[in-house]
């Protein structure tokens, strides 16, 4: 059976190796900065391990007050790296109680209060815990397993370090002159082990659940507006039944190539940009923007009446109209048509619903451009609101 002594040090090479095999991961995908930070923070961990193992056979005052600040250290950069993954600012916010708890811990230590250290630095660790915990449930957004999963992790050993600083306190031990041997002891040491290698896995999941995020984002957004691509459109509405109460409407701009061979391929990505802005600025609950390909631009309408969908397209048209880039060659101004299709019974798929807007929006631009078009399911196209979007 191991004693103690062999327990840790067991503890510290496990450690050790999942310090290692994040920074591993690390150095593949060098924008994952949390798990750069879990791998400090484990690091620091296993280096208060050894300094606790070494306390406990030559108990001297700065050796204490290192393995003390480390322990506290080591979970205040694992606070650093959960904010640094859910992008939070909350470790700044902690730095200074934190700073201070291990001024006042290595204070108690020196003056040979090495046990009130020790009850200081778990009840400062416990607060850590307490914090990531509250962090993840903060968030909101993550899936309950995971929030589960955390919360059993981190409460686990907030646990175990809250009991080992009670033992302490309730048997009077402010001076120990070695490190605290008791029940309380041998069972957070068991936790810190189940507790750092399940940290270990929970960082290397959530470092490949934000990648696949990341890819689905890559995958289903358009790298120069930021709007979501065609890809995104099929996979959205492919099985979507556009009813009366729903519209696609599609924008191309006029005379772009002009604008792309006069004024430069630059100028034309900023109109782009712009468009794209302006169309956010103009979404609201029920209106999806979607950039198609080239200067072809989609929108999709639910919960809207005809008359609101026209209105919407209007102020798009307006806005768009009315900004101005700066060029070289002075001030470019741009303008769009369009072509709106409104689902019925007979037009309820994806295919059909694009086909006819596609057929309006010709139409505009045969028309003269800067208009919009709303499409007749029947076959034709009728114009709508004949005056143009911009005048």
């Amino acid at each position: 059976m191991l004693d103690f002594g062999s327990l840790l040090l067991a503890t510290a090479l496990s450690g050790a190796c999942l310090s290692g095999t994040l920074l591993a991961i690390w150095l593949t995908a060098r924008q994952a900065r949390f798990v750069f930070t879990m791998a400090v923070g484990i690091l620091l961990l296993v280096v208060h391990v050894i300094g606790f193992w070494q306390y406990g056979r030559n108990a001297s005052p700065w050796l204490g007050q290192v393995t003390l600040a480390l322990l506290v250290a080591g979970f205040f950069v694992i606070l650093c790296s959960t904010a640094q993954y859910l992008e939070r600012g909350w470790h700044r916010m902690a730095a200074g109680p934190v700073l201070a708890a291990v001024v006042v811990i290595t204070a108690a230590t020196a003056a040979g209060y090495d046990g009130l250290g020790f009850v200081l630095a778990y009840s400062t660790v416990t607060a850590l815990l307490v914090v990531i915990t509250a962090m993840f449930w903060a968030a909101g957004e993550y899936d309950r397993r995971i929030l589960a999963a955390v919360t059993l992790l981190a409460g686990s050993a907030a646990v175990s370090f809250t009991l080992c600083a009670l033992v302490l306190v309730l048997e009077g031990q402010w001076s120990l002159g070695t490190v605290p041997k008791n029940w309380a002891e041998d069972l957070n040491t068991a936790v810190v082990v189940a507790c750092m290698t399940a940290l270990g896995a929970l960082t290397i999941s959530l470092h490949h659940l934000r990648t696949q995020r990341q890819l689905t984002v890559q995958t289903l957004t358009d790298p120069l507006t930021g709007l979501l691509n065609r890809r995104a459109l099929t996979m959205f509405h492919r099985d979507t039944r556009f009813g009366p109460s729903m519209a696609l409407a599609m924008f191309d701009f006029d005379h772009f190539k002009r604008t792309n061979d006069v004024f430069g391929h630059a100028a034309g990505d900023t109109v782009l940009q712009r468009f794209a802005d302006v169309v956010r600025s103009h979404a609201q609950d029920g209106v999806e923007c979607f950039r198609l390909g080239g200067e072809e631009f989609a929108v999709v309408m639910s919960g809207v009446a005809p008359d609101e969908a026209h209105e919407i397209l209007r102020a798009i048209g307006a806005a768009f109209g009315a900004e101005i880039v700066a060029t070289k060659l002075g001030p470019l101004r741009s303008t769009v048509s369009v072509g709106v299709c409104f689902g019925d019974e007979a037009v309820t798929s994806l295919d059909e619903m694009l086909l006819a807007a596609d057929a309006a929006l010709y139409a505009a631009k045969r028309s003269g451009r800067n208009r919009a078009v709303t499409a007749d399911t029947t076959g034709g196209a009728t114009t709508y609101e004949p005056a143009r979007l911009f005048a």
